[in-house]
């Protein structure tokens, strides 16, 4: 149609001419004639293969953070990413938006959860199921969280940021204290540890493995929560997490 507009107005029809033999709004035939025709968009080129080592890295934060708490909505026309965040950690909600924003065309909004200290991070774009294939109806919990392969490669190239994600948004570092007697009196013990809460045991699975893989000793606590609390294995971890801040 919009072909067939473009030879009749080079041909010199009228407006009016044009839109009744092709049956649309004299506007619509008008405005094209003043502004040109519109042009479709180029089809977004998705190839995490070529994406620079830094943008692998950021991807392997993001994928972190959406697999801990965050989540791809569906609506009529596109789609959302959702990242859920804690508004007392100023320096992980600025991570969290610039590693959305590193992907998407346009600056994510931030809103508030009424009555909490939730902030979520919220991006809309239509390409969101593309980075993150696991997307589907329901919660995480409701169906099969594996990582596909181009994911696979990119944790194992990034580990530490994979492991930054998971942990800054579904995990923490306290101080377990506790007392022991002895012969001369009770002694206070003190030492740090990480949790990893989760309740897909799939995602407790990829959070594992990427410990195993950088040597870092992990046990379970209970049916959702790993904890990591050998000296080690701490140290490890505090070289590129630490305290939430």
């Amino acid at each position: 149609m919009r072909n067939e507009a473009r030879d009749l107005l080079e041909d010199g029809w009228s407006v009016s001419r044009i839109a009744e033999r092709l049956g649309v709004d004299r506007s619509t035939v008008n405005r094209w004639r003043k502004h040109g025709f519109p042009v479709d968009p180029t089809p977004y080129e998705f190839r995490p293969e070529v994406w620079p080592d830094s943008r692998r890295e950021t991807y392997a934060y993001l994928l972190g953070l959406y697999l801990g708490d965050g989540c791809v909505r569906d609506h009529a026309r596109t789609h959302s990413l959702v990242i859920a965040c804690d508004a007392n950690y100023s320096d992980i909600l600025e991570a969290a938006f610039g590693a959305v924003y590193e992907f998407c065309p346009r600056p994510p909004a931030l809103t508030r959860a009424k009555g909490t200290r939730g902030v979520h991070v919220v991006s809309y774009w239509k390409e969101w199921p593309l980075f993150f294939p696991q997307h589907g109806p329901g919660s995480k919990l409701d169906r099969k969280i594996e990582l596909v392969a181009w994911q696979v490669e990119i944790v194992d190239e990034h580990p530490t940021a994979f492991l930054r994600g998971l942990i800054h948004s579904n995990g923490s570092r306290c101080m377990n204290t506790f007392k022991m007697m002895l012969k001369d009196g009770p002694k206070e013990y003190s030492y740090p540890r990480y949790f990893f809460t989760n309740y897909s045991a799939e995602i407790q699975a990829i959070f594992c493995r990427t410990c195993d893989r950088l040597g870092t000793q992990w046990s379970r606590s209970n049916w959702r929560n790993i904890s990591i609390s050998h000296r080690t294995s701490v140290a490890i971890l505090d070289e590129f997490i630490g305290p939430k801040a």
